[in-house]
């Protein structure tokens, strides 16, 4: 379908629980009321169609911006100006934050700071937008607009840039990472030829754009449900060497979801984006490329260095020793990417008891304080600091004793020895 009308032929949307909430009912009303047209696009939209859930309510409008303001104000409602350059306004209807965004369309496009200037015709709006599947629009009442054709792209799934891939791309290059993530997100089979064949031509773009970004696209992709696959390709392509300085170890990744598959547990794009890398000898360099946070630069320096501990094949007081010093996140982490790293089956029961420690050990306290030197008679002073750390050395290399008269002897030693 490439007109603004509606087509018998797509289905309604009508009665749909996020629809008919009273966040989106609010401003959709508000609008309407002030003789504007208003229907929500984009990810909403596309979700229900393909019956995935919907997250975010986003709503398009013929009202200029401060058209919205003021109505949101008369019907009571919150409107926080988060873009109005670009047209956006936040409004808060039922304690949800929806974007309201007046429809625009291009006048000069550089990235993600493209000059724009309103318009009240949905086909223009629509044309300005990245993929087909997301350029569909719902009205209040359930009816589908479609005005690019992207209802026959989600039902093929096929993720197909709007109009000429190459011109879409120029428009920002954040959209060829954007085309593999959806790619991976929504599609079933390989890459949209058209798609592929300019995010390869245009692959100097990625250059100009700024790490976080990158970092915050890589790791939506690599939370996809078809990530290894994609990033395959683009691996192939030479797109991944670009923006992560490594070729892209996409066996290694492939074991880690398998892995994760095979235990139930939600894939961590962190951890994904660490095996991609090829291993511990880019780790240390992928948080400055990427700009990653210092938690998250924390988590892959703590990759970097092995422990014995993560090998079932090692005495479980090693992994004890290093669930107590580093906790169970590092742990889970640690034998997770030496458990890809190591080429074991998905299903290998050692790898598996020991990435399970955690839920049948209990880390314990260190069963001496300060205060505890004090009444055995040490001074005050930097001795205290030292006995505590010995004795928490002792304790950690025996594996962790919980008899009394056995920490007393152990303790009193070390009172003793530093006395002097």
């Amino acid at each position: 379908m490439t007109s603004d009308s509606a087509d018998r032929r797509l289905p309604s949307l009508a009665g749909a629980t996020w629809l008919a909430a009273a966040g989106p009912r609010a401003v959709l009303g508000a609008l309407e009321a002030g003789g504007f047209e208003a229907r929500v696009v984009g990810g909403a939209v596309r979700n229900a169609l393909m019956g995935y859930p919907v997250k975010d309510v986003d709503i398009a409008t013929t009202a200029p911006p401060q058209d919205v303001i003021r109505l949101a104000a008369a019907a009571g409602l919150g409107a926080v100006p988060t873009g109005i350059d670009h047209g956006t306004v936040t409004v808060i209807a039922d304690h949800q934050g929806i974007e309201v965004t007046t429809l625009r369309r291009d006048v000069e496009t550089f990235g993600r700071h493209a000059r724009v200037t309103f318009t009240t015709d949905w086909a223009e709006d629509a044309a300005r937008r990245d993929f087909t599947l997301n350029a569909l629009y719902c009205d209040g009442d359930g009816t589908v607009r479609d005005p690019v054709g992207g209802y026959p792209d989600l039902m093929a799934r096929r993720v197909r840039f709007i109009g000429e891939a190459a011109d879409r791309i120029r428009e920002d290059y954040l959209r060829i990472l954007r085309f593999f993530r959806f790619t991976a997100a929504y599609a079933d089979g390989p890459p949209d030829a058209d798609g592929l064949t300019a995010s390869i031509a245009l692959a100097d773009g990625l250059d100009q754009l700024s790490a976080e970004r990158v970092r915050a696209e890589m790791l939506r992709l690599l939370s996809a449900r078809r990530a290894v696959e994609t990033i395959a390709v683009m691996a192939q392509a030479g797109l991944i060497a670009r923006v992560i300085g490594a070729d892209g170890d996409v066996a290694l990744l492939g074991r880690l979801v398998g892995i994760e598959s095979g235990l139930e547990r939600d894939g961590d794009p962190l951890l994904r984006l660490a095996a991609l890398a090829g291993g511990r000898r880019h780790l240390m360099s992928l948080g400055a490329r990427l700009r990653l946070s210092n938690t998250e630069s924390e988590r892959l320096a703590r990759l970097a260095l092995p422990d014995p501990g993560f090998d079932p094949a090692t005495d479980e007081a090693e992994a004890r020793a290093f669930l107590y010093r580093f906790g169970v996140e590092a742990f889970r982490d640690g034998v997770l990417f030496a458990w890809a790293s190591s080429g074991a089956a998905p299903d290998d029961a050692g790898w598996r008891k020991r990435f399970l420690l955690p839920q049948c050990w209990r880390v314990p306290e260190l069963p001496v304080r300060g205060a505890d030197l004090l009444d055995a008679g040490l001074a005050e002073g930097p001795a205290i600091g030292r006995v505590v750390r010995a004795f928490e050395d002792w304790w950690i290399a025996e594996d962790f004793p919980d008899d009394k008269l056995r920490l007393a002897r152990a303790l009193s030693d070390l009172v003793k020895a530093n006395r002097g």
